[in-house]
């Protein structure tokens, strides 16, 4: 996905490498992967983002993904 945030590119690919070097030690194939990223996304939206900004904020995130995959 694309990346314009506060976070430094060094913390941004660290922690994305931790996540992926996770599901590669699991042998988690492509449905499995995406059911795990998938819930972890859900359970931020409903921990961290206030119920009536919830929406709005998935639509947006939705948005960007299908964009950053037709690059």
């Amino acid at each position: 996905m694309p990346q314009n945030s506060r976070y430094q590119d060094t913390e941004f690919e660290a922690l994305m490498n931790q996540v992926i070097k996770t599901l590669e030690e699991n042998n988690a194939d492509r449905d499995l992967s995406l059911m795990v990223l998938g819930n972890v996304i859900t359970h931020i939206f409903e921990t961290q983002v206030k119920p009536n900004d919830r929406a709005a904020m998935a639509e947006k995130f939705a948005d960007v993904l299908v964009k950053s995959i037709k690059q």
